[in-house]
């Protein structure tokens, strides 16, 4: 018989919890980023290995909200948290509880979630007794069906990790076909590997005012390449012209870079074209956040 079981990724922002669902499924699915809040909706990613069937699903960072779009992710983790079999919950390897994840707990022990505990980026410490002092504090707010210290980036213990996932699992049909990796559309994806080239590239507010949209995406018919239209959509004049750089230069890296990792992905020759327009206070309108798909 076969199993399954479906498994909310949450934890605060910029735990690695994007990075800890791409090691597991061995491609990357999710973008990633040095800057906090990079996830914006639920992503699924599916692992299916033998006759177990893991369901992924990573959310936003769970944290205080300050625009109807911060207000959309929470949202978007607790319905994670409420409609799953367990929980991965990521934390930093030091370093004090912050409140939304001592938040995070209580929920857990209202709803009685089973929850696996990966302590991420274990390569940072400087030495065993700060880890070994970390998993006796957390050892302490809750029942974990496991503690697991981990490293996404470097791919320390992450088998160990989905072993204990695994025992997670309870007989069922599988859900998806066995070659499912993810739910995102095609558009979204190549939408959000735009999305974080801008974020790696940008710095201060700029990038967390920036949205995509995939406009065209077509398949030649006569050649192994997509065609991509898409528009990069930014709250002021001002951070359009930072995005566009000098003669074009920045929007021509964020472009040349974003099709690369396409290829990548997609498995052929893709021909990108991007373009920037403003949207001010997109953040707070809620029609545009629905027409950007993130809510």
């Amino acid at each position: 018989m076969s199993k399954t079981a479906f498994i909310a990724i949450v934890g605060c922002p910029n735990v690695g919890k994007s990075s800890v669902l791409n090691r597991l499924l061995g491609q990357k699915i999710a973008i990633v980023s040095e800057k906090p809040q990079t996830t914006r909706t639920k992503i699924m990613g599916v692992l299916t290995e033998d006759d177990i069937q893991l369901v992924f699903t990573d959310t936003p960072g769970f944290h205080r909200p300050r625009t109807k779009l911060g207000e959309k992710m929470v949202q978007a983790v607790s319905d994670s948290v409420a409609g799953v079999d367990a929980c991965l919950f990521v934390v930093e390897p030091q370093g004090e509880l912050r409140p939304a994840e001592l938040e995070l707990v209580e929920k857990f022990k209202k709803m009685k979630m089973p929850v696996i505990l990966a302590i991420n980026k274990v390569d940072t410490l400087p030495d065993k007794e700060v880890l070994m002092a970390r998993i006796a504090e957390l050892n302490q707010i809750y029942d974990f069906e496991a503690i697991v210290p981990v490293s996404a980036l470097r791919g320390i213990n992450m088998d160990a990790l989905l072993d204990e996932l695994k025992k997670l699992s309870e007989e069922s049909v599988f859900f998806f076909p066995e070659d499912t990796l993810t739910d995102q559309p095609e558009r979204v994806i190549a939408s959000e590997i735009i999305r974080e080239k801008i974020l790696r590239n940008l710095d201060r507010e700029i990038p967390h005012g920036v949205a995509v949209a995939v406009e065209k995406m077509h398949e030649r018919e006569d050649a192994d390449i997509i065609d991509i239209d898409a528009t990069i959509y930014c709250e002021k004049d001002s951070h359009k012209g930072i995005i566009i750089g000098k003669n074009g230069a920045m929007l021509k890296r964020i472009s040349t870079r974003a099709r690369e990792d396409m290829e990548k992905f997609f498995d052929c020759k893709i021909n990108l074209h991007c373009w920037v327009k403003v949207k001010e206070g997109w953040r707070n309108r809620e029609g545009l956040i629905h027409n950007f798909g993130l809510d």
